[in-house]
């Protein structure tokens, strides 16, 4: 999930044509929408535990990040301005906003400081904040399913983030100005707000009040008479549907309207977590594998395994961490040293616009994680577990 600023130069965006539907790319999302769709029509216990657990995943998770999304976008619609100028007239606090960008949840934040090195508006270190501050999309499951330890990762991602980039601005030396081609491809327009987005807005309000009431322990079994199941069902095969047939990679455009990016965005993210907690419970509930007890016994390498993790581009493997984190399988020490390592969508426009400085920031921020890591390993092993 990225949005991109208007200081990006040389940008060709595309304007989405009706044969982009039928690209490789989206039959292959066709493919996965209609396995997730045979599993929760199964008969007996498959589909029982399925549908259940698409519910889980939409009223815990895709109604916030839904929520969330329509409020950043919303706010950027009606107080626009030029991101990348602002940071390049904020020299003295290019690394903190590049932090704070960074760790503003999704990868959009990120994204615009990547596309801001690449035209010359900040400095490698502003970089290396926001990629070691950013945990993606990843954050939005967080929040929405552990908001106490969001509100631990994520501050503390930011304050290492500024550290490190204040850091990389001093003992940096490496010249990495030769591979910046000042190009990056955005996402295509896709133009209107379609039917499709209104529905996708609609189903996400009683989803809300739903994932609310969950988390002031309040149960709710219907909205004006409807199952709440029938809703988050309705809701989660809308999101597959706009998936499946997206003209997009994982970017939207800062062209398109709030509700339209908040729309595929959403679907975006949703396809990632209902993967995550089908494949975690499927594991337990048809393999038999009790995963906390079988990563218990690598205890110690959980940190440096989540971290190497962190360095694969994407937020899906991020927020498979994640999920094993909230389900009890990982320590807290994974989870943070996870955060900090991965860059999630970042990663992609980074190493198409320098590769060099790709790989140089992400190296970089291995060493804060494996010192946070496992800081939390040694010293406070049971905290946030």
């Amino acid at each position: 999930m990225t949005f991109t600023s208007p200081t990006i130069e040389n940008v060709d965006v595309q304007p989405f044509q009706a044969s982009d539907w039928l690209g490789p790319f989206r039959s292959k999302r066709l493919l996965v929408a209609a396995i997730f769709g045979a599993l929760a029509v199964a008969p007996g216990t498959l589909g029982e535990l399925t549908r259940s657990l698409m519910t889980d995943a939409y009223v815990q998770v895709s109604v916030f990040v839904a929520a969330t999304l329509m409020l950043f976008y919303g706010a950027e619609k009606l107080f626009r301005f030029d991101i990348g100028t602002a940071l390049s007239k904020s020299r003295g606090f290019q690394v903190p906003l590049a932090a704070l960008l960074g760790a503003t949840p999704g990868c959009g934040g990120a994204v615009v400081v990547v596309a801001a090195y690449s035209s010359g508006h900040v400095g490698f270190g502003a970089v290396v904040a926001t990629l070691t501050a950013t945990m993606g999309d990843a954050a939005f499951l967080l929040i929405a399913t552990r908001p106490d330890a969001a509100m631990v990762v994520l501050p503390l991602s930011f304050a290492v983030g500024i550290v490190s980039g204040w850091l990389v601005d001093w003992l940096n030396t490496v010249d990495l100005s030769a591979d910046t081609t000042g190009h990056c491809e955005v996402a295509p327009l896709i133009g209107r707000t379609r039917p499709q987005d209104i529905a996708y807005l609609l189903l996400a309000m009683p989803g809300l009040v739903v994932g609310a009431a969950q988390i002031g322990q309040v149960e709710i079994n219907s909205i004006l008479g409807i199952p709440v199941l029938w809703i988050a069902m309705a809701g989660t095969a809308l999101g597959l549907f706009i998936w499946a047939t997206s003209p997009l990679k994982a970017m939207t455009n800062l062209g398109d309207s709030p509700v339209t990016r908040m729309a595929e965005e959403t679907s975006f993210i949703s396809v990632w977590v209902i993967g995550a907690y089908l494949a975690y419970d499927y594991a337990a509930e048809f393999a038999g594998l009790d995963i906390a007890v079988m990563f218990a016994s690598i205890a110690p390498l959980l940190p440096l395994l989540a971290i190497l993790i962190g360095f694969i581009p994407g937020c899906g493997p991020q927020v498979l961490v994640t999920t094993m984190y909230i389900n009890g399988a990982v320590p807290f020490a994974a989870l943070i040293g996870n955060a900090i390592s991965n860059d999630g969508d970042a990663l992609f426009p980074a190493i198409a616009l320098n590769p060099k400085a790709a790989v140089l920031a992400t190296a970089y921020s291995a060493v804060p994680a494996l010192i946070v890591a496992y800081g939390f390993y040694l010293l406070v092993p049971d905290f946030m577990n």
